[in-house]
């Protein structure tokens, strides 16, 4: 197998496992600063450690306004509206469990929205993999939505809407960057991602937030691995899948994140899993595999 065809290979479950630490990131986070304010220092930490990277490693930066803007417009989506829409809605009281579920649609909005603004071909064994595996994404997060009383779904209506919004950003933000960010080195592209970000979400977090960044041991490890491990590592991982593969097939990982975040809180946090749950997440892998096969 060639370095290339093991990369494909290997990308997608590395995406997985990196990115599936997100909601466990979220959590430690919220302990000791606020989502946006937090997500501000992860992007302007991410910049500063991609700048070196860029010019040692070399790679071409995007040339013109078009290329550059592009790349930042990608960013807004991708991650300054996807990340600070879920993590304040997590933040104001959507279950982590409920949140798991708008995300996991995104792959389905992806396969929808494909035919008209990618031009791919969406065959019905792909279509029957999408249906599967959020099929799966159900069951496993059911047992969390179960004791979700009136009154507290009632108080979630606002963040709810938040955070449908930010699954419909990162679905527009994945066509963006497939069809209009195709120049460029990956870790160029990802610093201009990461100064629209900022762009985008330092405004919103000065105007609706205290600005709370308690600097513990804690709050440094977490925001050590969310600019390593997922601004940088998952980021890398999604843009080389987008620019070798089709949008739909990329977003079909999407749904093994949430079943590997309930694995990874069940580690960290003691969160109960059921033989239900774990029958889950052999149903949406089953999914992904056959929604992603070439």
């Amino acid at each position: 197998m060639s370095q290339r065809s093991f990369l494909l290979a290997v990308a997608p479950l590395l995406f997985v496992l990196i990115w599936s630490t997100g909601w466990i990131v979220a959590k430690f986070a919220s302990f000791d600063a606020d989502p946006l304010t937090f997500l501000v220092v992860r992007f302007l930490c991410a910049i500063l450690a991609l700048l070196p990277i860029t010019v040692l490693g070399g790679g071409v930066w995007p040339r013109g306004r078009a290329e550059i803007g592009h790349a930042m417009i990608s960013g807004v989506f991708l991650h300054g509206l996807y990340l600070g829409g879920v993590w304040w809605a997590v933040a104001h009281g959507v279950p982590a469990g409920l949140s798991a579920v708008i995300a996991a649609l995104q792959p389905l909005m992806t396969a929808a929205l494909a035919p008209l603004l990618s031009h791919e071909r969406i065959g019905g064994r792909r279509i029957a993999g999408f249906a599967v595996g959020f099929l799966g994404i159900v069951v496993v997060v059911w047992p969390k939505l179960a004791g979700l009383s009136g009154a507290a779904f009632a108080a979630a209506v606002g963040p709810l809407a938040i955070n449908v919004a930010a699954m419909l950003a990162v679905t527009i933000g994945t066509f963006w960057q497939k069809r209009f960010v195709v120049a460029g080195g990956l870790m160029q592209v990802a610093t201009l991602q990461y100064v629209g970000a900022v762009i985008v979400t330092a405004p919103v977090a000065l105007a609706i937030e205290d600005l709370r960044f308690e600097v513990t041991t804690s709050s440094l490890l977490t925001l050590a691995w969310s600019v390593v491990g997922l601004s940088i590592g998952a980021i890398a991982l999604l843009l080389h899948l987008l620019r070798c593969g089709e949008v739909s097939r990329a977003a079909s990982f999407i749904y093994l994140v949430p079943p590997a975040a309930a694995l990874e809180a069940w580690f960290f946090f003691g969160e109960t899993l059921t033989i239900l749950q774990v029958f889950g997440m052999i149903v949406t892998a089953c999914g992904v595999a056959l929604a992603s096969r070439r």
